[in-house]
C-alpha cells in the first residue's frame, strides 16, 4: 500500500545510495595517502576516480536497459553485493592496476541502482510524494559528501586506506540485508521497448541538455578531487585538516542542492545559466585565494554551493526533453555527469603531475565549463523560440 508519508524502505535506499556516493567520493579525501602507500604519483591515484566514473557512464544505461524487466528487490540487492565484492578488492588490493579493476567493479553498480531505485522509491509513496521520495533517496549522495568522505578520510588517517574501503563494504553489507528484509518483493515488469526509447535521442534538445551536463560538471572533480593535494602543498594545511575542509565544502554541496532546486522550479533557464556561470567564478576565486588559508575554505564553501545547484537543472532540463525515453534519459544524464567526472579527474591530474602544479588545478578547471554556459544560452534561447511559436499557434 503506498503511503502518505515517507516509509522506512525509502530510508534503506538512501542508506545504499549513502554507501555508494561515498565510495565515488572517498578518493578526494585518500589520495595523498593512496600514492604513498602505492608508490604513484598523486595524479595517478586520481585516476581511480576516472575509472569508477567511466565504468558508471559505459556500464549505466547497458545495465539499466537489461535489468529493469527483472524482479526489483533481486536487482537491488545483487547491485549491492556487487559493490560490496568490488570494495572488498579495492581493500585488499596488492597493487595500483588491481585497485584500478576493483574500482571498475564497484562503479558499474551505481548508475543501475540509483535509476532502478528510484523507480522503487516512487512506487512506495503516493503519487503526490514521488518527488521526495526521489530526493530522499538521492539525499544520500549529498550527504556521502558531507558525513562519509570526511568520515573515510579520518578513518584513511587513523588506521590506513585499506580500512577506508572495508568501512564502505561494511556500509553496503547493511544495504543490501536491509533491502533483503524489509524491501518487498516487486514483481517482473514489461521492459519498455529499447527502440522507443532510444527515439527520444533524436530530439536535437536533449543532446544539447546531456552536452551541457558533461561540459559544465568537469569543473566540479576537477578542483574536488584534488582539493586534498591543493590544500595540503599549496595551501599548507595539514593532512588531519583535509577531513573537516571536506566538511565544509560539503554543507555547501547541501545548501547549493536546496538553492538549485527552488531556482529551477521558478526558472530553469535563468537558474541554468546563473548557477554554471556561478561555477565557473568560484573555481576562479579558488584558484586566486589558494595561498590564503582562511578565504581559501571561504572559496571552497562557496564553490560547493555553486556546483551542486547546477544538479537539479541539469537533470530537469533532460527530464523535460526525455519524451517517451524519460528513463533511458535520466540515466544518460548520470552517465554525462560522470563523463565530467572522469574528464575532471583525468584532466587535474595532468595538471597536477605537470610543471603548473595543484595551484592551476582550479583555472585549469574553470575552462571547459565556459563551454557549457554557451550550450545553455544556445538552448534558452531555442527554447523561448519554441515557446513563443506554441502560443502563436494557440492564439
Amino acid at each position: 500500500m503506498k503511503q502518505d508519508k515517507m516509509p522506512f524502505q525509502v530510508w534503506i535506499l538512501t542508506l545504499a545510495a549513502f554507501a555508494i556516493g561515498t565510495a565515488e567520493f572517498v578518493i578526494a579525501g585518500i589520495l595523498p595517502q593512496l600514492a604513498t602507500s602505492l608508490s604513484i604519483t598523486e595524479g595517478q591515484a586520481g585516476y581511480l576516480i576516472s575509472a569508477y566514473a567511466l565504468a558508471i557512464v559505459i556500464g549505466g544505461p547497458i545495465l539499466t536497459i537489461y535489468l529493469t524487466r527483472f524482479n526489483k528487490k533481486a536487482v537491488l540487492s545483487g547491485l549491492m553485493a556487487l559493490f560490496i565484492i568490488g570494495n572488498l578488492l579495492s581493500a585488499f588490493a596488492p597493487n595500483y592496476h588491481l585497485l584500478l579493476v576493483s574500482r571498475v567493479i564497484a562503479g558499474l553498480t551505481q548508475g543501475p541502482f540509483y535509476g532502478i531505485g528510484a523507480v522503487v522509491a516512487t512506487n512506495l509513496v503516493a503519487e503526490k510524494m514521488a518527488g521526495r521520495a526521489v530526493g530522499q533517496m538521492f539525499a544520500g549522495l549529498t550527504l556521502a559528501n558531507v558525513l562519509g568522505v570526511p568520515a573515510g578520510t579520518w578513518i584513511s588517517l587513523q588506521f590506513g586506506w585499506h580500512s577506508t574501503f572495508i568501512s564502505v563494504a561494511v556500509l553496503g553489507t547493511l544495504a543490501m540485508f536491509s533491502i533483503l528484509m524489509f524491501i518487498k518483493a516487486a514483481g517482473h515488469s514489461e521492459a519498455k521497448d529499447i527502440k522507443a526509447q532510444l527515439m527520444a535521442f533524436k530530439n536535437p534538445l536533449l543532446l544539447i541538455s546531456l552536452a551541457i551536463t558533461a561540459l559544465s560538471w568537469s569543473g566540479f572533480m576537477a578542483l574536488y578531487g584534488y582539493i586534498a593535494p591543493i590544500a595540503m602543498h599549496i595551501t599548507g594545511y595539514s593532512a588531519g585538516a583535509i577531513t573537516w575542509l571536506l566538511v565544509v565544502v560539503g554543507v555547501g554541496l547541501i545548501i547549493g542542492n536546496i538553492l538549485g532546486g527552488r531556482s529551477s522550479d521558478k526558472n530553469l533557464n535563468k537558474a541554468s545559466i546563473f548557477w554554471a556561470t556561478a561555477m565557473i567564478l568560484s573555481l576562479i576565486a579558488v584558484g586566486l585565494v589558494v595561498d590564503n588559508k582562511i578565504l581559501f575554505v571561504i572559496a571552497a564553501f562557496i564553490f560547493g554551493i555553486a556546483s551542486f545547484a547546477n544538479v537539479p537543472a541539469m537533470q530537469l532540463r533532460v527530464m523535460n526533453h526525455g519524451g517517451e525515453g524519460q528513463e533511458l534519459a535520466a540515466t544518460a544524464n548520470i552517465s554525462a555527469f560522470n563523463l565530467a567526472n572522469a574528464f575532471g579527474g583525468f584532466l587535474g591530474g595532468i595538471v597536477l603531475d605537470s610543471q603548473l602544479g595543484a595551484g592551476m588545478i582550479p583555472f585549469a578547471a574553470a575552462i571547459i565549463p565556459v563551454f557549457g554556459v554557451i550550450l545553455i544560452a544556445t538552448i534558452n534561447r531555442r527554447e523561448t523560440q519554441q515557446g513563443r511559436a506554441v502560443l502563436d499557434t494557440i492564439s
